[in-house]
């Protein structure tokens, strides 16, 4: 009778006999090998020394940490502003405050001034400020400078809720260095960007069709509402006040702008004190400057004198007629106070930093003669 074998089988084949062990018997094996040479290695203390867990916070460069130091402590200056336009409902004849704009500003001093561009007021009846705690103040208009793109407003806010923000210089900036712009871009509020001071002494113009110069470039983000916000250095110090971007599209591309620091600084005390920017004058009065242009004239021709002026007590001339009729053409100002005039926005910028009373040294150029002559600046007409 056969068998029937159930269990244990031996395995042969053309006189060969190859057994297997199970895999789970030789990864033993292997771990025990490994655990035995391993034991008898030296033990490296530094290796050995537990590992603490990452405390809250970690991971943040000392960079880091300084950049939001820096914001919490600059954001607190700067506030939000929503211009306000007055519109009649011709239905029941009320009148009603519609919202016109926003932009920035920053507090300048704790009697509740606020500084920001003149072109986020232009055209408004009323503007409103929101300081960093959200509480919402009505503003008045205290001065403003269309020629500077600069405007100062009041509010009644107590001295406690008001952080004044550090006043810079800009006088010493060098290309490169690393800036913070602080803003409400769109409407949202609080927003800090960062760059670096892309180029120094641009010039851009003024709502007033007068130049701006030695403006700050920077390529830190500078979109709309931006304008009338600061730029920091990284001190948190203001260098300049964000006024303009250029862009084809409207929006950031890389390039924005900002009134140095050292300009806000002389006009808004101005402001606080005159509500204007009083600027002296000679007392003439210049032609185009298509006919100097077109006369091949490097200066600011001089059409008239202003009767008891400073010019007229100096002697300067102005265009006139002789007998025949011909144009004897007037005293071409080609530098005051020794900076260079070769138009009519360079007298202009000559002229802002000198005061009424100043007598200053005015060269200029007669029937194709140098002369040089010394005016009494006279106070700016009304």
């Amino acid at each position: 009778m056969k068998t029937k074998q159930t269990c244990c089988r031996d395995y042969k084949s053309s006189g060969r006999v190859r057994s297997r062990m199970p895999a789970r018997v030789v990864e033993s094996v292997l771990v025990g090998m490994i655990l035995t040479f391993t034991s008898s290695l030296p033990v490296d203390p530094v290796l050995a020394t537990p590992v603490a867990p990452p405390a809250a916070g970690a991971g943040l460069t000392a960079a880091e940490e300084a950049t939001i130091e820096l914001f919490r402590r600059a954001s607190r200056s700067v506030v939000y502003i929503t211009s306000i336009s007055l519109r009649r409902d011709w239905f029941d004849l009320n009148v009603y405050e519609i919202p016109r704009g926003t932009g920035s500003g920053f507090v300048w001093d704790a009697k509740g001034r606020i500084v920001t561009n003149y072109h986020v007021l232009q055209g408004a009846n009323a503007a409103q400020v929101t300081l960093q705690d959200q509480s919402v103040w009505d503003s008045k208009v205290i001065g403003v400078a269309p020629e500077k793109d600069l405007a100062v407003l009041e509010i009644a806010a107590p001295a406690d809720s008001l952080h004044p923000i550090a006043v810079g210089s800009s006088a010493d900036l060098q290309v490169g260095q690393s800036v913070l712009a602080i803003g409400n871009p769109f409407g949202l509020d609080q927003t800090l960007t960062t760059g670096v001071i892309s180029a120094l002494g641009r010039e851009i113009e003024s709502v007033a069709r007068i130049p701006i110069r030695d403006v700050i470039q920077t390529d830190a983000a500078i979109n709309p509402g931006n304008s009338g916000g600061p730029l920091l250095n990284s001190a948190g110090r203001l260098i300049g006040v964000n006024t303009a971007i250029f862009s084809p599209s409207g929006a950031y591309a890389g390039i924005g702008f900002a009134i140095p620091v050292d300009t806000v600084s002389w006009v808004v005390p101005e402001l606080i004190s005159k509500g204007v920017v009083e600027r002296p004058t000679l007392g003439v009065e210049l032609l185009s400057a298509r006919v100097a242009e077109n006369l091949g004239l490097d200066g600011a021709v001089i059409g008239r004198i202003v009767r008891g002026s400073g010019a007229d007590r100096a002697g300067l001339r102005g265009t006139r007629r002789d007998v025949y009729g011909r144009v004897i053409l007037g005293d071409v100002i080609v530098e005051v106070a020794g900076l260079a005039v070769k138009g009519i926005d360079d007298l202009l910028l000559a002229l802002d930093r000198l005061r009424p009373g100043q007598v200053v040294e005015v060269s200029l150029i007669r029937d194709g003669q140098p002369l040089t002559l010394a005016v009494e600046l006279g106070l700016p007409s009304r």
